[in-house]
């Protein structure tokens, strides 16, 4: 069982990143095996990535990850489903947290739960193939994985409830254009996300993961507590962060030597 969870999802190390390469044909469903590789997978990278940039990305041609494993659901009871919909949950929400800085590198269908673990990445780079929506409509229910929380926040209420209401697909520079992409690739996703990772890790990574914290409190409520924990975090950075060289290291015209 070990060796077909780590042939599941396969992790490969470059200077910048680690790579999260999901491979189960014929189209990646996120079939429980895949979910528990997806957990290992992210066990290797609290363990070895280090400062590096994950990157998400699929071994299969024309797929990210195509959705949900339907064939697994149709036989659970109440709390079958339910245990499936925690176990995703889960996984994505790690992948979520703000101190594991990822990349979904999408190149072709990023369905349902596919489209729901792209979201779960800090950001989305998208080849000119990838196409991304939330279909659970269609199949009487609705993005149970976070979709509904995540996508609001990237493309605004409208669009958001458009494409989970329609249940449509969204192409490549759609998807660019409403918000849910941040980078268009040329050509392969993954040579662009490893790219962006390169140029993330440029910067403090201190910096990074207080940025995302401050950002995702903005939707705090009230609005006042979300302006606070942006103060108490620019305040630390500027106490214990690499606040302090990037200062010295502007003034003297070269570039910081952050603490990686």
């Amino acid at each position: 069982m070990a060796d077909r969870v780590a042939e599941l999802v396969r992790t490969e190390i470059t200077e910048d990143a680690l790579l999260l390469i999901i491979e189960r044909p014929p189209a990646n469903p996120l079939a429980l095996d895949l979910v528990a590789a997806l957990e290992a997978a992210l066990d290797v990278a609290d363990r070895e990535a280090g400062n590096r940039i994950v990157i998400v990305r699929s071994a299969l041609p024309g797929f990210f990850v195509a959705g949900a494993d339907i064939k697994h659901m149709v036989e659970l009871d109440e709390a079958g489903f339910r245990a499936y919909g925690d176990s995703l949950r889960s996984a994505f929400d790690r992948l979520a947290a703000p101190e594991r800085i990822s990349i979904a590198a999408v190149d072709g269908l990023a369905l349902g739960g596919g489209c729901e673990l792209a979201m779960a990445c800090t950001l989305r780079v998208a080849g000119p193939e990838a196409r991304f929506g939330l279909p659970e409509v269609k199949i009487g229910l609705l993005p149970g994985a976070g979709g509904t929380q995540r996508l609001p926040p990237l493309v605004g209420r409208g669009r958001a409830l458009e494409m989970m209401l329609t249940g449509r697909q969204v192409e490549a520079a759609e998807a660019h254009a409403i918000g849910l992409v941040d980078r268009l690739a040329p050509g392969d996703a993954t040579a662009t996300a490893l790219d962006l990772a390169r140029e993330l890790r440029a910067n403090s990574r201190v910096a990074l993961e207080s940025l995302i914290r401050s950002v995702d409190a903005s939707g705090v409520a009230p609005a006042a507590a979300g302006r606070r924990v942006a103060a108490d975090e620019v305040t630390e950075l500027f106490a214990r962060g690499d606040a302090q060289e990037g200062l010295r290291a502007f003034l003297e015209r070269r570039e910081p030597r952050f603490e990686q």
